[in-house]
C-alpha cells in the first residue's frame, strides 16, 4: 500500500466509527476489504486506490467469481462502494469507480425456524447434574430471552444488567448502526432473568454484563453458539440451529399469530421492511405444503 492509501484507509475507518456508527464487525470487515484492494495488483498498476477506474475494480472482484458465494461477493462490493463514496464526498476523487457496477444475484435462502414445540423443549430442558445451579439458571434465561424477544446474538451478549427492566417487562437494546430500541420481554423470560439475577444481587451490579461467562466476564457470541449446540442435544432436537434460528422462529411465530409486519419490523430492529418480508416466505411455504397434503385436488399427480 502507498502512504496515501494507508491514510485513506485510516480516514475511512474513522468515518465508519464516528459518523456511520457501524458495528465493530462491519468496521473490521469493510476496512479489511479496502486494505485487500489496496494491496491488489489492480491497485498497484493504477498507482493507488484513488486512481482505480471501474475496469480495475471489476477485474479485482472478478477473481472471486469461482471461489466465493454471491452473498460474499456482494459484501465485498458493498465495502468498496462505501469507501469510494466516502472518497467522493470528501473531495479526494471526482468519480466513484463502483457506480453502476452490478452485484451478483444473491441466493434466495429462506430462514430455517424451529417449531414452537421445539423452542419450548429447548428452553424447558433439564440440564445435566454437572452444571452448577447459577450456570443452569443463566442458560435457561439466555434461550428464554433469545426466543422471547428475537434479539440478535450480538445484541444479547452486549446487554448489561441496567438494560433489563423487570417491572416494565422490557429490555433496552442497541442494535445495528447504533440504533436503540425497547423490546418487550414475555413473562416467562422475565422470571428466568430474575431467577438468574437474584443470586448475583449486590451493590454495583447494574453496570455488569447481563450474561457472564465462567470467568465472570461478558459471555461471547461464540459461547452462546456452543451452549446452543449442547442444549439441542440435551433437548433431543435432531437438527442444527444457530442462535439466529431463534430470531427467525420468533418472527415466524408472531407472523403466524397475525401480528402485522410493521410491528415485527420494529421488534426486530430492521431498518427496511423488505428485510422483515423474508419471513412471509416461510409461512407461505408452510401453507403451500399443508394445502398440498390436505386438499383432495392437490394430492394427485
Amino acid at each position: 500500500m502507498t502512504p496515501a492509501d494507508v491514510e485513506a484507509v485510516r480516514s475511512f475507518h474513522r468515518y465508519l466509527v464516528s459518523e456511520r456508527a457501524c458495528s465493530t464487525h462491519t468496521v473490521r470487515a469493510y476496512t479489511r476489504e479496502v486494505e485487500r484492494l489496496a494491496g491488489s495488483a489492480e491497485a498497484e498498476r493504477a498507482g493507488g486506490l484513488d486512481r482505480l477506474d471501474p475496469l480495475g475494480v471489476r477485474l479485482y472482484l472478478a477473481r472471486f467469481h469461482r471461489t466465493h458465494k454471491p452473498s460474499t461477493r456482494n459484501r465485498k462490493l458493498a465495502a468498496l462502494r462505501a469507501f469510494f463514496r466516502f472518497r467522493v464526498r470528501t473531495g479526494a476523487i471526482s468519480r466513484d469507480p463502483t457506480e453502476g457496477l452490478p452485484g451478483p444475484r444473491p441466493e434466495r435462502r429462506l430462514p430455517g425456524p424451529l417449531g414452537a414445540e421445539d423452542c419450548e423443549r429447548l428452553i424447558e430442558v433439564q440440564p445435566g447434574r454437572d452444571r452448577p445451579e447459577l450456570v443452569a439458571l443463566r442458560d435457561r434465561a439466555i434461550f428464554d430471552v433469545l426466543y422471547g424477544t428475537g434479539l440478535r446474538v450480538g445484541e444479547l451478549v452486549s446487554l448489561s444488567v441496567r438494560d433489563f427492566d423487570g417491572e416494565r417487562r422490557e429490555v433496552r437494546v442497541r442494535g445495528k448502526g447504533g440504533r436503540e430500541r425497547v423490546v418487550p420481554v414475555p413473562g416467562k423470560a422475565v422470571r428466568s432473568l430474575q431467577a438468574y439475577l437474584e443470586p448475583r444481587r449486590r451493590p454495583g451490579l447494574l453496570p455488569e454484563p447481563l450474561f457472564l461467562n465462567a470467568r465472570r466476564g461478558r459471555l461471547s457470541e461464540r459461547g452462546v453458539r456452543k451452549l446452543l449446540r449442547r442444549r439441542l442435544l440435551e433437548a433431543g432436537i435432531g437438527r442444527h440451529a444457530s442462535p439466529h434460528a431463534l430470531r427467525h422462529s420468533y418472527a415466524t411465530h408472531l407472523l403466524d399469530a397475525d401480528v402485522d409486519l410493521r410491528s415485527i419490523q420494529e421488534l426486530l430492529g430492521h431498518a427496511r421492511l423488505s428485510t422483515t418480508q423474508r419471513y412471509t416466505h416461510v409461512s407461505t411455504e408452510r401453507l403451500t405444503r399443508v394445502y398440498r397434503q390436505a386438499h383432495p385436488r392437490a394430492r394427485g399427480r
